[in-house]
């Protein structure tokens, strides 16, 4: 078995969100560093493990909902580790041959992935920067994969926080939407401090030590990343609260998210 702390630009003394996500699942794909950060997470923010639960419920319920609108490709940038109830299997649950580019730029993760999706012709892995959409448009798992003449979901699921502002994320969201043909759909989730300001502050130092530092955003900040998109029902609204299929009403868990049509 590869040993996954010694990849190519891995340092598994520097943690990283990918791989700390993939431990509050409850996946393996993580070393010490991680472990002891995501620790810190949940010291700062008790509910931290449901966050990254709501947001994988909300990912869940989106793919069911693009499949159920005829889309049947996706494009899914900071991907992470493809655990158990990732898109690709989402769709083959519900009978679809969907395809299914995953993007990742961390190694633990593209290598992970690439061992779990070696016997699914219509499942990729990219190794790319999400902050270059021309690199991610030209990479053969994207281009070979993808018909963007037809119809593609755009998945931006908790990946946006970790774009600097500097890195223009309402701009980059433009430019990977620009490229999608008409009826396509833009799925996104995002981390914010609107309803807990001192523990997510918490939050961003922990990450700020990572190699991925964190930027919540408020709720219109987070609408000016989906301007120009039509929102379907509800709207832009707590992840908890996005179509919700067994409960309603719980309480916030940090994470705004929408679905948006593109035009």
């Amino acid at each position: 078995m590869t040993d996954l702390s010694k990849l190519p630009g891995v340092d598994p003394d520097v943690p990283n969100a990918a791989r700390m996500y993939d431990y509050y699942l409850g996946g393996s794909h993580n070393f010490a560093a991680d472990r002891a950060a995501a620790e810190q997470v949940k010291a700062a923010i008790p509910y931290a493990v449901d966050v990254a639960r709501a947001n994988r419920f909300f990912l869940h319920r989106a793919v069911r909902f693009c499949i159920g609108e005829g889309i049947d490709q996706f494009l899914d940038l900071g991907s992470g580790i493809p655990t158990v109830g990732n898109v690709h299997e989402i769709a083959r649950d519900l009978g679809s041959p969907a395809r299914v580019a995953y993007v990742d730029n961390e190694p633990v993760t593209v290598a992970s992935a690439a061992a779990l999706l070696a016997d699914d012709p219509l499942a990729t892995i990219t190794m790319a920067d999400i902050r270059d959409p021309d690199a991610v448009f030209d990479a053969p798992g994207v281009r070979d994969l993808l018909d963007l003449s037809r119809p593609v979901a755009l998945l931006t699921v908790a990946v946006l926080p970790f774009v600097p502002d500097r890195d223009d994320p309402v701009g980059l969201a433009q430019r990977y939407r620009a490229r999608l043909a008409p009826g396509s759909i833009h799925v996104l989730s995002h981390g914010t401090a609107d309803h807990d300001p001192d523990e997510v502050r918490a939050l961003a130092d922990v990450y700020r030590n990572t190699a991925n530092p964190v930027t919540p955003r408020t709720r219109d900040e987070v609408a000016e990343i989906l301007r120009g998109t039509e929102l379907v029902e509800p709207g832009l609204v707590d992840a908890t609260e996005w179509r919700p299929e067994d409960t309603t009403g719980e309480q916030h868990r940090g994470l705004w998210a929408a679905v948006g049509r593109i035009r």
